[in-house]
């Protein structure tokens, strides 16, 4: 194994590296970050490493993982970056350090074609429109063709389409090993492949639906590993919490009815016995449903418990599903379908028990509710023991990085959220020269930003900038009422292409604005992060407001009590790490390579009228800050920042 000074000089202006790699600059961030990941590796040590943006933290962790002989997990945020690290970055490292090992791509059941559902759906002849027939055909002959069976390969069906729920499968009614094509599947055989390679890529959510279930008994889909890297960590905490949590839908519940009505096609006797039962499940979802017409869409289980009616659709809720799960089992023997319908059934009723009953402390009961269906949860309160748990069972070093972890610095929130005790902690800075390269706008100061009229306030201090910059510009709001109103305001004002969030996919969006050269696109949450636009095309950010969560987020309010009952300051023990946090995300839309240049547009009046403004602001890159216009024009006049520098003192 390569020694850790040599693990530096690799990817140093001397080494196999910068000789073979066009556009490879060496940087002594990501050197020292691929020390500090190798030695986590070697030790099993815990490691977060904060990397800003252009640190090129993949190959500061790519590098190490290859070299260690050891089996690693590397987990990503999106199947997008999972894609683009395995088919991209991955064989340039592994060409260069000439490695000659086994590596995987690893993803959900759902982004696998299923060959027998995909023979049902045929077979089943259903009087599909022109445009799904069309999808169809596009399906079928790709099946014929593709290794993997991965949806991503078929650019021509969009991930959206209706068809691909009926050709791919669920954990639920997936066949197994009685399943006819079960020599050729797709998910099989990727998993057969990562239970034999070294370097196994997935992405978050795999990887926590994996140790989740691996905790409940159900054996698991990835390897275990010497080390897990987590990249784009700062996604963790939330995603976790789902993981953790308990739920129950009104899709499950009708799915399993009309499941169990499907599986008594040929067997004798069977729909006479299944009928009745199924009918009066889907009765009762429907009243649970109606009974939540008039709550607030999502909100902690008191409020629901408190409408009337509510105890006695649960109440009969419970009863039916119970009914239905002894039905199933008397059926059990005379189908695999069946059998599997039982097993839901009693998963189901379990979970439904457990929501229902559980009145302790660990756990957030809080329900969810759309125009025609609702999702019943229980949510642990505190993540940092089942994280802990986790970690302590793998036995393996775990790697966290991010371009946005710290607090002016500090890692305390991030760590104490995933129950991380005296980590190794490392903070790298951009080799992105934003004194030159950036200026930060703080607008004359705006009313407070929950006036009626901010948005229209915002749109009127941005657009001098956005003349300036001639377009060019990411406007991104923190909620989507917001968004549609500024939305409004600029289809009059605005000479340049508008692209707004949700009138088209987000790729599709992200190509037109960059083939537009002076777009201004609207966007709201996911447009916050992952974004990645370098060059001309994108000159501005605006941001409306300081990210806060919403604060009718049950789970929110009830860990902000307990916070609270132990004696920590809520807001600012929780509420501004968190918002500073997704702020930094926002901010790193701006500068992504070298020769990029850029103002950042800041509205918030909170950000100088409140002390913990201060923080937000000591959280940024080192740019410097201007309350004037004048420097705005003159920044996109070509006029460097550090000459603008001595307004930084008024900002």
């Amino acid at each position: 194994m390569i020694e850790h000074d040599d693990i530096g000089a690799l990817l140093g202006a001397d080494g196999p590296f910068a000789r073979e790699l066009p556009n490879f600059a060496p940087r002594e961030a990501q050197q020292t970050m691929a020390i500090a990941v190798q030695q986590a590796i070697a030790g099993r040590e815990t490691l977060i490493a904060e990397a800003g943006t252009g640190t090129g933290k993949t190959y500061a962790y790519l590098v190490p993982a290859l070299l260690s002989g050891e089996r690693v997990i590397i987990s990503t945020g999106t199947k997008a970056l999972q894609d683009q690290l395995y088919f991209r970055d991955l064989p340039k490292v592994r060409s260069v350090l000439g490695a000659r090992l086994k590596t995987a791509l690893l993803k959900g059941r759902a982004n696998y074609l299923c060959l027998y559902r995909l023979d049902q759906t045929v077979r089943e002849g259903a009087t599909f429109d022109r445009t799904q027939a069309s999808q169809l055909a596009t399906i079928r002959a790709w099946s014929a063709r593709t290794r993997r069976g991965d949806r991503m390969e078929l650019a021509e069906v969009p991930e959206e389409s209706p068809l691909w729920p009926r050709v791919t499968s669920t954990p639920e009614n997936c066949l197994g090993v009685e399943c006819p094509f079960f020599d050729d599947c797709h998910v099989v055989k990727a998993r057969r492949e990562a239970q034999e390679a070294e370097i196994v890529v997935v992405n978050h959510h795999l990887l926590f639906a994996d140790l989740a279930l691996k905790q409940e008994g159900f054996g698991e889909i990835l390897p275990g590993a010497a080390a897990f890297i987590l990249d784009e960590a700062h996604q963790i905490p939330e995603l976790a919490g789902q993981f953790f949590s308990q739920s129950i839908s009104a899709r499950q519940l009708t799915e399993l009815a009309q499941d169990a009505l499907a599986e008594c096609n040929g067997i004798t006797g069977a729909i006479g016995l299944m009928l009745e039962p199924v009918e009066a499940l889907q009765n009762a979802v429907r009243q649970l449903r109606l009974t939540m017409d008039g709550l607030s869409q999502r909100g902690a289980f008191q409020q629901l418990e408190d409408q009337p009616g509510v105890d006695a659709a649960l109440s009969d809720l419970r009863d039916l599903l119970s009914t239905l799960a002894e039905l199933l089992a008397s059926q059990a023997e005379r189908s695999r379908g069946f059998d599997n319908l039982h097993e839901r059934a009693l998963l189901l009723s379990g979970r439904l028990d457990r929501i229902i009953e559980d009145h302790t402390d660990r756990d957030v009961r809080w329900y969810e509710h759309y125009p025609r269906g609702f999702v019943l949860y229980a949510t642990p309160l505190d993540l940092a023991a089942p994280m802990r748990n986790l970690r302590e069972r793998t036995q393996a070093a775990w790697i966290h990085t991010s371009a946005t972890l710290s607090v002016a610095g500090d890692f305390g929130h991030f760590a104490r959220q995933l129950g991380l005790e005296d980590p190794q902690t490392m903070s790298l800075q951009s080799p992105f020269d934003y004194a030159q390269q950036a200026l930060c706008y703080l607008p004359p100061p705006l009313p407070d930003p929950n006036a009626r009229d901010y948005t229209d306030k915002v749109i009127e201090a941005v657009l001098p900038v956005l003349h300036a910059s001639n377009g060019r510009a990411f406007l991104l709001f923190t909620s989507h009422r917001a968004l549609r109103r500024a939305a409004e305001l600029l289809q009059d004002k605005c000479p340049w292409p508008l692209f707004v969030q949700g009138t088209a996919p987000r790729p599709r969006l992200l190509e037109e604005f960059r083939a537009s050269g002076h777009g201004v696109l609207l966007g709201a949450a996911s447009f916050w992060e992952g974004v990645d636009v370098a060059g001309e095309a994108l000159s501005v950010v605006v941001i409306d407001k300081l990210p806060f969560a919403a604060p009718d987020d049950p789970v929110l309010m009830a860990r902000l009590q307990a916070l609270e009952q132990s004696g920590i300051n809520p807001f600012m023990g929780w509420q501004v790490p968190n918002a500073v946090i997704a702020l930094k995300q926002g901010v790193g839309r701006l500068i992504r390579d070298m020769r990029d240049r850029g103002v950042l547009v800041l509205c918030d009046p909170r950000l100088t009228s409140k002390g913990y403004g201060r923080l937000f602001l000591a959280s940024l890159p080192p740019m410097p800050r201007t309350r004037e216009l004048a420097d705005v024009q003159a920044f996109f006049d070509g006029v460097s920042a550090p000459q603008l520098v001595a307004n930084e003192r008024s900002a």
